[in-house]
């Protein structure tokens, strides 16, 4: 099982295109918010066409998007896929996903909550920079931006849960990320 991450992606549909380059037999993307607008505070990334954006993310299948500080009612009105806020919540075979944009409540709150749900993953966005990080056995995943990353590299990430060969009842991990202009894995975070 594949699983992509993504976010901010700020309605920019030319690193949307991007990134699905990568995640493209991904079974499942998930999306961090900041989907559509580029808010007051960025500039408009290269490629900005919400319209367009629109049209691409109603023709993915298999997209949980959670809500993002830029998103607007008129969002939900456009796309076809729910705008989960504030959390967004995947189950995956033994595993749970919870994402959360990470702009309402301080990271120390959210991870908490994430706990309380018996999250295995915590995917989040926002801060357009990449983090992997771990609290106690929370994995928790920020894939960066596709469209404006502050870190200099735009991104996203891919979970990979693949069986253990050794051991039928035990799977192993792959988290990687990708910068998606070049489409090689990033191997320092």
């Amino acid at each position: 099982m594949k699983i992509g991450l993504l976010s901010d992606t700020h309605g920019s549909s030319l690193y949307f295109d991007k990134a699905m380059e990568i995640l493209k037999d991904c079974d499942l993307l998930l999306h961090g918010g900041d989907i559509l607008y580029h808010g007051p505070r960025n500039d408009l990334p290269e490629g900005y066409n919400p319209k367009e954006l629109t049209e691409k993310l109603n023709s993915t299948a298999n997209i949980i998007f959670a809500k993002g500080n830029c998103e607007a009612d008129v969002d939900q009105m456009v796309l076809e896929h729910p705008i989960q806020a504030p959390y967004a919540l995947a189950q995956i075979d033994e595993f749970r996903f919870v994402v959360n944009h990470g702009y309402t409540e301080s990271k120390e709150v959210i991870i908490e909550n994430a706990k309380k749900m018996n999250a295995d993953f915590l995917v989040l966005g926002h801060t357009h920079v990449k983090e992997l990080s771990f609290d106690e056995s929370l994995i928790i995943i920020n894939p960066g931006s596709t469209s404006i990353p502050k870190d200099g590299t735009h991104s996203v990430a891919v979970v990979e849960i693949l069986p253990d060969e050794d051991n039928e009842d035990e799977v192993n991990i792959d988290i990687d990320f990708y910068n998606i202009e070049t489409g090689e894995k990033i191997e320092k975070i």
